[in-house]
């Protein structure tokens, strides 16, 4: 782009910019937040393409004044911990609020293609869990504990495998991302559809109820932490493959930051889900009103942490800091 267009193209927003860090004191936080992420952008585009052009001192000079506004008498948060949990992670999933939605469609509808597939195809089950996995639940089925499958083994030893198995798994789904969001939406894919035929299986052995009962006591957290996983791998591949106004280098290091914290804030919850799966979901003897609480409850906090706060902390125009 010659420098002349660029200049056309920008110079009201920058008009605009110059307004808003003369009025710093009396802006929004994310008004002020949002306004160094638009002159840092254009200065390192401006910085790549035309170094020793007048305009990249005029961005540069005002990214260090609106710099200085922000940082001034900054104290050190004496508990960043804190904030990171209560203000960064909320916010970083407000920004990623469309690949969220874009992951939780795909999901879905590989999940009633998993249900439909094994409705009208005998051996679908099969061909998606295995025999021995389809053996394994039928014998159990006939010795009247169709979800033995969970207490098979000691609860620690669940726990430990489980919890490094999501992990890894989520990771996976981030950095597949890498591949322009298609190898994140092929783990949604396999995930969705691996739910859909099992789910569906259980309710052809007549066994539909306790099998949700069983599957979504650690499932709420453990399947909604993956849909969120796809939602930062598609943030990344989108970074690389959508740019937008930005470099497409800036816009590849914004969207591997933003899903790596996603997927960092990620580790408590499929933790717990692992707890839940190797320590809880054994008791199936357990009341149905309790499970099905707990159920509603965990899906309660997925809801309210990932898509209710978010937007309210925005709205609310607070900052990540």
């Amino acid at each position: 782009m010659k420098e002349v267009l660029f200049i056309r193209r920008n110079i009201e927003k920058w008009r605009q910019l110059e307004k808003v860090v003369e009025t710093a004191h009396e802006q929004n936080p994310c008004r002020l937040a949002d306004a160094y992420t638009e002159i840092t952008t254009d200065l390192s585009f401006s910085r790549s393409r035309y170094p020793q052009s007048r305009i990249t001192i005029y961005l540069n000079n005002l990214a260090s004044a609106l710099h200085n506004v922000l940082y001034k008498n900054r104290k050190e948060p004496k508990s960043r911990i804190i904030t990171f949990w209560t203000r960064e992670i909320p916010l970083a999933m407000y920004s990623a609020r469309r690949e969220l939605l874009y992951s939780f469609l795909i999901f879905l509808l590989f999940s009633i293609i998993g249900c439909v597939s094994t409705i009208y195809d005998d051996g679908f089950a099969r061909h998606i869990m295995g025999d021995g996995y389809i053996e394994m639940t039928l014998d159990n089925i006939a010795n009247g504990n169709p979800m033995g499958v969970y207490d098979s083994e000691s609860p620690v030893s669940m726990f430990i495998q489980i919890a490094f198995n999501n992990i890894r798994v989520s990771f996976i789904i981030f950095i597949f991302g890498l591949m322009t969001g298609f190898g994140t939406g092929i783990l949604l894919l396999y995930n969705g559809i691996m739910i859909g035929t099992f789910q569906t299986f259980c309710f052809m052995q007549n066994i539909g109820l306790e099998s949700m009962l069983a599957i979504w006591l650690h499932g709420a957290l453990e399947i909604s932490a993956i849909i969120i996983s796809g939602a930062a791998g598609f943030v990344l591949g989108n970074g690389w493959l959508f740019p937008g106004t930005y470099p497409r280098s800036y816009a590849f290091v914004r969207g591997a930051r933003l899903g790596l914290k996603i997927i960092v804030g990620l580790v408590p919850v499929f933790l717990l889900a692992a707890f839940i799966e190797s320590f809880l979901t054994r008791h199936t003897e357990a009341p149905d009103a309790l499970r099905g609480g707990f159920i509603v409850i965990s899906l309660a906090f997925v809801l309210f942490y990932y898509v209710f706060l978010p937007k309210r902390l925005y709205d609310n125009g607070v900052s990540k800091s």
